[in-house]
Order: structure tokens, then sequence, then C-alpha cells
């Protein structure tokens, strides 16, 4: 399916219920397809905003930036990283 911006506007729980079914949106401005609208599988998860991955950068650093704290690799880092979010 093909809408402008401002028919979308007005139209947005619509677009993303077809979307959510499989069905792709796209969205233009000026007559050129600019965005598009479409299914996300099951389990995925968005990008974290830019404040959000600032907090998660700096609670990175407050807890390995002590320089009294534990000297771990950057791949034991990561590690235990990725089993804090499991």
């Amino acid at each position: 399916m093909v809408t402008t911006l401002e028919d979308g506007e007005r139209r947005l729980a619509e677009l993303v219920e077809r979307a959510s079914q499989g069905e792709d949106v796209l969205i233009t401005v000026g007559g050129k397809v600019r965005a598009r609208l479409t299914h996300v599988e099951e389990g995925e998860r968005a990008a974290p905003s830019d404040a959000a991955w600032m907090e998660q950068r700096m609670a990175l650093l407050r807890k390995y930036a002590n320089p009294n704290g534990p000297k771990l690799t950057v791949e034991q880092i990561l590690q235990e990283d990725r089993e804090d979010r499991l």
C-alpha cells in the first residue's frame, strides 16, 4: 500500500495494524517514497533510543572504568553484558 504523509498521519493506527499483519506501507512526501512501515518478527527488539543507549554506555563505564576494579578484557566485559541481558 502507498499513502501520503498527510494521509498517513490521519490513519496511523490503521496503517500500523496493516503493517503488523504483513502488509508493507510506503509513505510518500512530494510524490517520492520516503519511509516504510513493515511487519516486525516475533521477538525482534527495537533499537534503543539515543538516550537509552547513552545510559547503557554510562552504566558500563561506571561498572568497568573504576581503576581499583577488576581488570577484564573486552571479550569478558561483552560476555558478562550478554549474560546480564538473558
